[in-house]
């Protein structure tokens, strides 16, 4: 089956290393975002998908924007390839591009769809609370991630995990998912099943705002914010930034406030210290001043001797 694979970040990864150690597959092409500066030096640096094809001789193009390059659209279509897979590529594929490949595009997408849709569904399901979420695989249409579904797999979410973490546990199983799904769509032995739009819920990009922690907020939304933005989120403390790593999930059910929230309650030894919210305590296990390396924070509150009654937040 002659394949050309859409990717860009590391999720992407155990998807194409799948196409390429399995016989049954030859990917032809891989199409990924331009490289981008990072780090301090600003240094170009291939994207994780890019530096994976190159390791394996495959072409890698990288289109600024697809759609609005003539060379390079005739280019894949004169590949002749029987399916394009999409994995976190971050750009949308044109109608005329979704109909070049014989079998379609077969989308690997890190929710149950039709519940979070969109750039950023790992995170989402996380900051929301859901217990559930898993792999979907869909033939790609014009939509933001409506296309007809082929197969699901399902995973629990455990209460203290991170998004990368959890996106490490799904990319495997969303590789695992497209190679039975490719096969299955080539012997015919699949049935498109269509997405009840009723039933939509949508993940956008994430934005700067998202990251900001508003301790009058309920300590488990707190909780679920700080693991899935995890390693963004931020207070203040004493007029610096405080990025807030980890927290641990607290128990169900509101508690009284006994101080403004933002507040240091108790330092608890070996484990961190906790804050108060809008309804109880949370208690934070890493943290990162500005300019620091991340730390316990337990470890924080005896570098900066805390004390109960300091606050946290401007």
């Amino acid at each position: 089956m002659k394949v050309v694979f859409f990717g860009t970040p590391s999720f992407a990864l155990p998807t194409l290393q799948a196409l390429i150690d399995r016989p049954e597959f030859d990917v032809q092409a891989v199409i990924s975002q331009p490289d981008r500066p990072k780090g301090r030096g600003k240094k170009l640096q291939p994207t994780p998908v890019k530096a994976l094809a190159r390791a394996h001789d495959i072409p890698v193009w990288q289109p600024e924007r697809l759609k609005r390059s003539p060379e390079m659209l005739r280019a894949l279509d004169a590949l002749n390839a029987d399916v394009f897979v999409v994995v976190a590529y971050g750009q949308i594929l044109s109608p005329q591009v979704l109909a070049m490949p014989r079998l379609g595009c077969v989308n690997v997408h890190g929710s149950l769809l039709p519940a979070y849709r969109g750039a950023a569904p790992i995170q989402w399901a996380i900051a929301n609370g859901e217990t559930e979420t898993g792999i979907t695989t869909i033939l790609m249409d014009a939509g933001m991630d409506k296309g007809d579904m082929l197969l699901k797999t399902a995973v629990p979410i455990d209460p203290n995990c991170t998004a990368p973490e959890l996106a490490d546990t799904l990319a495997p199983l969303g590789a695992e998912l497209l190679v039975e799904t490719l096969l299955k769509l080539e012997a015919g032995a699949l049935t498109p099943e269509p997405q009840q739009e009723e039933l939509a819920t949508y993940a956008p990009l994430l934005q700067k705002s998202d990251f900001a922690i508003d301790w009058s907020q309920a300590a488990i939304a707190l909780h679920n914010q700080i693991r899935a933005f995890h390693p963004n989120c931020f207070s203040d403390f004493g007029g610096q930034r405080c990025k807030i790593l980890r927290s641990e999930a607290p128990p169900e059910g509101d508690a009284i406030g006994v101080a403004p929230p933002g507040t240091v309650l108790d330092i608890l030894k070996n484990q961190g210290f906790s804050i108060q919210t809008g309804s109880g305590p949370l208690l934070l296990k890493q943290v990162q001043l500005s300019g620091k390396k991340a730390q316990s924070a337990w470890d924080f509150a005896n570098g900066v001797r805390l004390q109960p009654g300091q606050q946290l937040g401007s």
